[in-house]
């Protein structure tokens, strides 16, 4: 694989998880329980770490990497909506592995497979959190202690600073 494949196939694999952590952004705002929300914080910060890697290989490499907009999702109102997003996002990350272990296993840059292959295997952790959501596992990040509980769920924005 010459400069130029590897270049391609760098901004092949981060236009997919551009487009995954950008959906998981969407999609959060209709997740109101409060433990499925922290889950889809912990992803996103997972994937912004994720594009920050492959945008410094994609430059290393000689490229210029892309931006991408959040989508506009409506998948409705109330927990129709949050099973709906969470249902969407675990099937992508299924889709996401599958698109790319095999072309993943045989690049032949070891240090660009590693870091690839550690992406996938994240993403196979982001599905298994989605499948558990979906079956209504509370403990997906911690146990809380007995009694305490939640409040009214989870913040409808990402990030909420103390007004001064």
């Amino acid at each position: 694989m010459n400069a130029a494949e590897l270049l391609d196939f760098l901004t092949a694999f981060y236009r997919d998880k551009l487009t995954i952590r950008n959906r998981h952004v969407a999609a959060a705002r209709f997740v109101a329980d409060y433990n499925f929300n922290n889950t889809y914080q912990y992803v996103i910060n997972r994937d912004d770490m994720h594009v920050r890697w492959l945008q410094d290989a994609i430059t290393d490499t000689g490229g210029t990497p892309e931006e991408q907009p959040v989508p506009d999702i409506d998948p409705g109102k109330g927990k129709d909506a949050q099973q709906k997003v969470m249902t969407a996002d675990r099937d992508a990350a299924a889709k996401f592995v599958e698109r790319w272990r095999d072309k993943v296993e045989g690049l032949p840059n070891a240090r660009h497979r590693s870091l690839l292959k550690v992406i996938l295997g994240e993403s196979l952790e982001q599905q298994r959190f989605f499948e558990q959501a979906l079956a209504g596992r509370e403990d997906l990040l911690a146990r809380r202690a007995d009694g305490a509980g939640t409040g009214d769920g989870g913040l409808p924005t990402r990030w909420v600073g103390q007004q001064g």
